[in-house]
């Protein structure tokens, strides 16, 4: 995982060790608690360990990241980029992350309206999109991904695959492109996968897996 950074340098605070990187002026970095960023307040760089980010409605930050902690966008919120570790990343509609939003063992969902200009990424947990839209490609090892009704996504889909101790997931993931939804690039899939796709539904070439049409609102 290429997005974590920040929350493995915070990682590194709870554990004692040297190299952590002094707050900016509008950065909020808190331990042990979970932080707020009131509905259309600004903040640079927040992040927190062993709690929860949320950053409410019409709000703005840098970068919100956590460990053992969720991160929740409210509606028509704004963020350069979320990471998390072991915690899940909700965005609320009309939401927009410039970057990439990644997780490490944590659901990702991104609501009505809701867009994510980079990579949208994580290793555990269900990735679902409610007419959203993904620009940068869409990455997950032992996932299931949903691209629902009318959302859209550049950049492909990757299912990675089983590496070191991950192995002991081996259900195969289920990947579901609903009605009308759109995937721009190819749809890679390095392990086992059940791909299930509406009649209504456009998607690009498909790698590694055999394509199962279903009609109707979902499978």
């Amino acid at each position: 995982m290429h997005h974590i950074s920040r929350a493995l340098l915070l990682a590194m605070l709870v554990l004692g060790l040297p190299g952590l990187v002094m707050a900016q002026s509008g950065d909020i970095d808190k331990v042990n608690g979970s932080v707020l960023v009131e509905a259309g307040q600004s903040a640079g760089d927040v992040s927190t360990v062993n709690g929860s980010v949320h950053i409410n409605a019409g709000a703005h930050v840098r970068g919100a990241s956590t460990v053992n902690g969720s991160i929740q966008l409210g509606d028509r919120a704004t963020a350069d980029a979320l990471d998390t570790v072991n915690g899940s990343i909700n965005l609320g509609a009309d939401s927009r992350v410039k970057g990439a939003a990644a997780s490490v063992n944590g659901r990702m969902r991104l609501g009505p309206g809701a867009e994510v200009g980079g990579k949208l990424r994580n290793v555990n947990g269900t990735i679902t999109l409610d007419r959203a839209h993904v620009g940068g490609g869409i990455e997950t090892v032992s996932g299931d991904i949903t691209v629902g009704a009318d959302s859209r996504v550049e950049g492909g889909i990757l299912v990675n695959k089983l590496t070191g101790w991950f192995h002991w997931n081996t259900t195969p993931p289920l990947i579901v492109i609903g009605p009308r939804a759109v995937v721009q690039g190819t749809l890679e899939f390095r392990r086992a996968v059940v791909l299930k796709v509406s009649d209504s539904a456009q998607i690009g070439p498909v790698q590694g897996a055999t394509v199962v049409k279903f009609s109707g609102a979902t499978p």
